[in-house]
């Protein structure tokens, strides 16, 4: 564990010296991010959130890859997905990007991945964290802003016909295999 945290650290602080002009000024910007996106990780470890998990990406802690298990009571129960977090440089201060990355039928979620979240746009503030992040999503899921759409079919069907959005929803699930999964990012 020391071990990924102390390489990812080396390889995040290195590969952004090496992109800026700065690297003293950004240095110290890029050890800060390190050091809130390490803490981030260990609480995610050590915590007992049933259903969401992220880690970062093969060392890089600046991109995450995050799961989360549809809750139960929706029509995503019990359905695995794969989410991307693109960390900025000046995180926690600008929120990541986050796209799903597992193929999802649902209001607030456009074909491409892309979310419609106020965390995650306006209202992003520092004091979230991956983890809130993650739990908003879960709780999207099952309560979605229909009067927010990036899908409206689905906001549509929610509320009208839940026999043929829950159809839907299956149809576009697909569990994406590693391969997938890093071809993607």
């Amino acid at each position: 564990m020391d071990s990924l945290l102390n390489q990812a650290s080396t390889t995040t602080t290195n590969s952004t010296m090496t992109k800026t002009s700065s690297p003293a000024r950004n240095t110290n910007g890029t050890a800060n991010v390190t050091k809130r996106l390490q803490s981030e990780l260990m609480s995610l470890m050590m915590s007992s959130t049933p259903g969401i998990s992220a880690f970062p990406n093969d060392g890089n802690l600046l991109l995450w890859t995050a799961t989360i298990v549809g809750p139960a009571d929706t029509p995503y129960a019990g359905l695995n997905f794969k989410l991307s977090f693109d960390f900025p440089a000046n995180y926690p201060y600008s929120a990541p990007t986050v796209l799903f990355k597992t193929p999802i039928y649902h209001p607030n979620i456009d074909f491409s991945g892309r979310i419609c979240l106020d965390i995650l746009k306006d209202k992003w503030s520092a004091i979230y964290n991956v983890q809130s992040v993650l739990l908003s999503l879960q709780s999207l899921l099952g309560e979605p802003n229909n009067a927010s759409p990036l899908n409206g079919q689905a906001a549509e069907l929610w509320d009208k016909d839940p026999v043929e959005y829950q159809r839907l929803v299956l149809a576009r699930h697909r569990d994406l295999s590693e391969d997938e999964l890093n071809n993607s990012a």
